[in-house]
C-alpha cells in the first residue's frame, strides 16, 4: 500500500509562498474521505438504509430492477444522450476559446480520439446510465510508461464498487507533539496540511472496513489520482461525507410503492372470491359423531374439480385444496335445518388511487414529469402555452446532468493534451473554462418554446413599427424587444450587408412601388422583370422610357 501505481501531472509553476490558508483544498461537489485517524468510512446507519458506500451502490442497482424506476431512468437517459445514425451524441465547442486555429484543430482531433477510445457513439447510452445509477463512474487511463508522449492508449472501465477515492492528511511523528497557535498574528505560522489523494482498487468488489492499515484494507491497490478519470453526480451527503446518486431520494418512494402493491395483491386474492357458508343439520348426534357426519358431508359435496393453469386442463384431484375454503358449520335440532348462504367478495377492488399517488411521488422524486407515466399526456405540437411547466423543469434538469457528465471528458482531454505536449498544465487552467460540449438535442418542447417566443417578439416589433423614429429607436427595438446581444447585432449586420451586395435580398433603403411592391429605379419607374415566355421563345429586353416619362 505504500507504493503508488500510475502517473501524476503536476504544475510546473509552484504556488506563491505568500498564498497560505489553514483550510486544505477541497471540492464542494465531492466527498472528502480523511483517514488520518484510521477511520475508513464505515459507520452504522440508524435508518438502516446503508452502512458503507458499497451497500449504497448495491441498493441503487437493485432499485433499477423496479419497472417504474427503470422507466424513469430511461426517460432521463434518452433525453440526455440522443443516439442518431447521422450525428455524434456529443461535439466539442471551441468558439469561445482564445487560441490559435492550429491548437483548436489539435484539441478537436484529440477529443475525437477520446470518443473513439470510449466507443461513445455506440456505448453512450449505457455509459451515461451507469453514471446516473451509481452516482459515479471510473476509467483507468492506460498509457505506455516508456512512451508517455504518445498519450492515452486505452480507457478501461472500472466498476464503481471496486474503487474508493481517498484524501488522506499526511502527518509526521513531530506533528503529534506540535501545538498550533491559532491566535498568532502572523497567519503564515499555521502549518499547511499536506493532503495525499489517491484511489484504492479492490478487485474483489468489497470495501474494506476499519483501520486503513488493517488486513482488510491492505487488500487494495493504491492508484495515483491522475491515472484515474472519474466523475461524480455532484450530490454529497454532508453529514456522512458520502457521494450520492440521483436515485437516493427515491429509495423511500420505491419501498412504499412496493409495499402498497404487495399488500394490494394479498388483499385482492383474499377478498375477491365469494365464499359460502354451509349450515348442516346434525340433529341430536353426539359431538364426535356430529363432527364425523360433518366431514362426510363436506367431502361429498365440496368442489373436487381443479384447474391446471399450466396445461389448461380441469381434473378431479382430491390432493389439491382450494385456496379459500368454504365454511361448514353444524346446526342442532330445532334450528332451521340445512342452509347455504353466500358471503360477498371484497368491494371497491378496482380502486388504485393510492397506487397512482405513490407512482407520481416516485416520478417526482426522480425529477421526471408525472405526465410521462404510462405514456399519459400525448405530445402536442401546439403553442408553448400548452407545454407543461414540469417539462421545462425537466429540460433544465437534464441540462445540469449534461454539464456534470462533461467533467469526465474534461479530465480525459486534459490528460491527453498534456501528455502529448500540446499544452501545459497552466494553459489548461485557462482553457478549461472556455471549452464547452454540445450534446445532440431531441427535446422538442424547448424548440416549441423558442419558436413561440420568437413569434411573440416579432409581433411586438410589428406593433411598434409605426412608432420607430418617434418614440423608439432601431437600436432600442433590437435590444429590448428582439433581445439581441451586441455580438448578434454586429454579426447580423455583416450578414445582411453581404446578402444585399450579392443580390440575395433587396436593399430596404431603396424606394418601393406601393402597388406592385417592386423596387423603383433612379428614374422613378419600377424595374420590370424580363418576359421569358414571349412568342418564338426569344427574350426581349425591358423597355425603359426616356426622359423619365412614364
Amino acid at each position: 500500500m505504500s507504493k503508488l501505481f500510475g502517473f501524476s501531472i503536476e504544475n510546473t509553476e509552484p504556488l506563491s509562498p505568500n498564498v497560505v490558508s489553514p483550510v486544505p483544498p477541497n471540492r464542494e461537489d465531492e466527498s472528502d474521505y480523511y483517514m488520518s485517524s484510521g477511520f475508513f468510512g464505515s459507520y452504522v446507519d440508524i435508518e438502516g438504509v446503508f452502512k458503507t458506500e458499497f451497500d449504497l451502490i448495491r441498493r441503487y442497482r437493485e432499485m433499477c430492477l423496479h419497472p417504474e424506476v427503470d422507466s424513469a431512468i430511461e426517460d432521463i437517459v434518452n433525453e440526455a444522450v440522443v443516439s442518431d445514425s447521422n450525428d455524434h451524441p456529443v461535439e466539442i465547442d471551441l468558439d469561445h476559446l482564445n487560441a490559435s486555429d492550429g491548437i483548436k484543430k489539435k484539441v478537436r482531433q484529440e477529443f475525437k480520439y477520446i470518443l473513439d477510445l470510449l466507443d461513445f457513439d455506440k456505448k453512450a447510452h449505457e455509459i451515461y446510465r451507469n453514471w446516473y445509477i451509481d452516482g459515479r463512474i471510473y476509467y483507468h487511463k492506460v498509457i505506455d510508461i516508456k512512451k508517455p508522449e504518445e498519450g492515452i492508449q486505452e480507457l478501461r472501465y472500472i466498476d464503481a464498487i471496486k474503487m474508493r477515492y481517498v484524501r488522506q492528511e499526511m502527518k509526521s511523528k513531530e506533528d503529534k507533539y506540535k501545538v498550533t497557535n491559532l491566535l498568532s498574528d502572523n497567519p503564515t505560522d499555521y502549518p499547511f496540511p499536506k493532503i495525499e489523494e489517491y484511489f484504492i482498487y479492490n478487485p474483489k468488489a468489497a470495501y474494506p472496513t476499519g483501520n486503513i492499515h488493517s488486513k482488510g484494507a491492505s487488500q487494495g491497490i493504491k492508484i495515483a489520482r491522475d491515472a484515474i478519470s472519474y466523475c461524480t453526480s455532484g450530490l454529497v451527503d454532508r453529514n456522512k461525507g458520502t457521494t450520492l446518486s440521483y436515485l437516493h431520494k427515491a429509495i423511500k418512494a420505491v419501498n412504499q410503492l412496493r409495499m402498497i402493491e404487495d399488500s394490494l395483491v394479498i388483499y385482492r386474492l383474499s377478498r375477491a372470491p365469494e365464499r359460502r357458508i354451509f349450515y348442516i343439520d346434525v340433529g341430536n348426534l353426539p359431538k364426535v359423531k356430529a363432527e364425523q357426519y360433518l366431514r362426510d358431508v363436506m367431502m361429498r359435496y365440496r368442489n373436487k374439480l381443479v384447474y391446471d393453469a399450466n396445461t389448461g386442463e380441469i381434473r378431479d384431484d382430491k390432493k389439491y385444496m382450494a385456496m379459500l375454503e368454504d365454511f361448514w358449520l353444524p346446526r342442532r335440532e330445532g334450528g332451521r335445518g340445512t342452509e347455504i348462504s353466500t358471503l360477498p367478495g371484497g368491494q371497491n377492488l378496482g380502486e388504485i388511487t393510492d397506487i397512482e399517488y405513490f407512482k407520481k411521488k416516485l416520478y417526482r422524486s426522480l425529477n421526471v414529469p408525472p405526465s410521462r407515466m404510462d405514456g399519459e399526456g400525448g405530445f402536442n405540437l401546439g403553442r408553448s402555452s400548452e407545454i407543461l411547466r414540469d417539462e421545462l423543469k425537466f429540460t433544465k434538469f437534464v441540462g445540469r446532468l449534461r454539464k456534470r457528465f462533461s467533467n469526465m471528458f474534461n479530465d480525459m482531454l486534459k490528460t491527453q493534451l498534456i501528455l502529448k505536449n500540446i499544452i501545459t498544465p497552466e494553459d489548461w487552467e485557462t482553457m478549461s473554462e472556455h471549452i464547452q460540449y454540445d450534446f445532440l438535442y431531441d427535446n422538442h418542447f424547448s424548440e416549441l418554446k423558442e419558436s413561440e417566443l420568437l413569434n411573440e417578439r416579432l409581433g411586438n416589433v410589428a406593433n411598434a413599427e409605426p412608432y420607430i423614429g418617434k418614440y423608439f429607436s432601431q437600436d432600442y427595438v433590437r435590444r429590448k424587444i428582439l433581445r439581441q446581444t451586441d455580438e448578434e447585432i454586429i454579426e447580423q449586420d455583416k450578414i445582411i450587408e453581404k446578402e444585399i451586395a450579392a443580390g440575395i435580398i433587396p436593399d430596404p433603403d431603396e424606394p418601393v412601388d406601393p402597388q406592385t411592391g417592386q423596387p423603383i429605379n433612379d428614374l422613378g419607374a419600377p424595374i420590370q422583370e424580363p418576359d421569358l415566355e414571349s412568342e418564338g421563345g426569344a427574350t426581349e429586353a425591358p423597355t425603359i422610357p426616356s426622359g423619365g416619362e412614364i
